[in-house]
């Protein structure tokens, strides 16, 4: 069943609580079905998140839901990656960072996201020179939380 907000933020839609969310729209309210196998597949997952990523991803049988869950996803973060590179005046770059977006580093280079970035009107060419970097590695957040406790 599909949850209700009484707001919904980008926290909640570009975090990885966001693709569950999103998917559960889709299927309540969009294509009202779901594939048994997906279906199955989320009911013993701890982290729906997965299932539908490699739902979206499967080469022979990509699932509709799961795609569509997906493009609306990327779309969502590539417009709010363009809002806070305007809003800080990024032009050394977006910095993603999280367990999605290195799972999802072919996506991140597709036009769906990237456009939906640069999407915005007379800023569009600032933002087609404002790179995008996925941070790798999964420690970063406690490297740079070890490096600011030494300078302390």
């Amino acid at each position: 069943m599909l949850e209700h907000y009484n707001h919904v933020s980008y926290e909640r839609l570009c975090s990885g609580m966001g693709i569950p969310n999103l998917y559960a729209f889709f299927r309540d309210r969009v294509f009202r079905r779901e594939t048994a196998e997906i279906a199955a597949a989320l009911a013993v997952a701890s982290d729906p998140t997965p299932v539908i990523v490699d739902g979206a991803l499967d080469p022979a049988t990509p699932c509709p839901l799961c795609t569509a869950t997906l493009d609306c996803f990327l779309g969502i973060l590539g417009s709010e990656m363009g809002n806070l590179a305007l809003k800080v005046f990024a032009t050394g770059g977006v910095y993603l960072g999280g367990g999605i977006p290195p799972r999802l580093l072919t996506q991140l280079r597709t036009a769906r996201l990237l456009d939906a970035m640069r999407n915005k009107g007379r800023f569009r060419s600032l933002m087609e020179r404002t790179p995008v970097h996925v941070i790798l590695d999964p420690r970063a957040a406690l490297v740079g939380a070890a490096a600011y406790g030494l300078i302390d």
